[in-house]
């Protein structure tokens, strides 16, 4: 079974649950192409980092989900970041470095989230609506959220769409 990020639920609403993601490493690719294309025009890049595309020529387990995110609400709709999330226990020290400059790693804190799943192909109009719904779930629970949306992609695009589970992740701003 391909390993999951790791989390904890802090608290479940009708809508939605709050979580707290562990401290990870993700590759990740920066792409500027229409959400429909995004992933696609990244996965190569990263899936080749994770089959021996880096300098260590190392394998590394493919994980889930694949994450595609837009780190400002209402940015371009062009400007998307497609990661992987590398396996449970992986430091940044640790990793290989990847031959493919278009590949970053980067580590990621403990972080708070608001997460909601569907399932189905994670269309831009589904998930779009997902979106919209979470946030204002939210809204409705005075919980303040960071301008970052991530649409996680469990299934392989080959598993019929019906089948799909996806999830819809946005930061919480936490308050002092």
């Amino acid at each position: 079974m391909t390993q999951r990020q790791e989390f904890r639920t802090l608290q479940t609403f009708d809508d939605f649950e709050i979580r707290e993601y562990a401290p990870c490493v993700i590759a990740e690719v920066k792409v500027s192409a229409q959400y429909s294309t995004a992933s696609s025009a990244a996965f190569s890049s990263l899936f080749k980092y994770i089959s021996k595309g880096n300098k260590a020529s190392q394998q590394i387990a493919m994980t889930a989900p694949v994450i595609a995110a837009q780190r400002v609400e209402g940015a371009e709709a062009d400007d998307w970041f497609v990661s992987f999330v590398m396996p449970s226990g992986s430091t940044f020290g640790h990793l290989p470095h990847p031959n493919d400059p278009r590949v970053v790693l980067r580590e990621l804190e403990t972080e708070t989230c608001i997460a909601t799943s569907f399932r189905g192909k994670a269309t831009e109009e589904l998930s779009g609506r997902k979106i919209k719904e979470l946030r204002a779930a939210a809204a409705r629970e005075n919980i303040a959220l960071s301008g970052e949306t991530r649409i996680c992609r469990f299934d392989p695009p080959f598993k019929p769409g019906f089948l799909q589970y996806n999830e819809i992740v946005i930061p919480v701003l936490l308050r002092d």
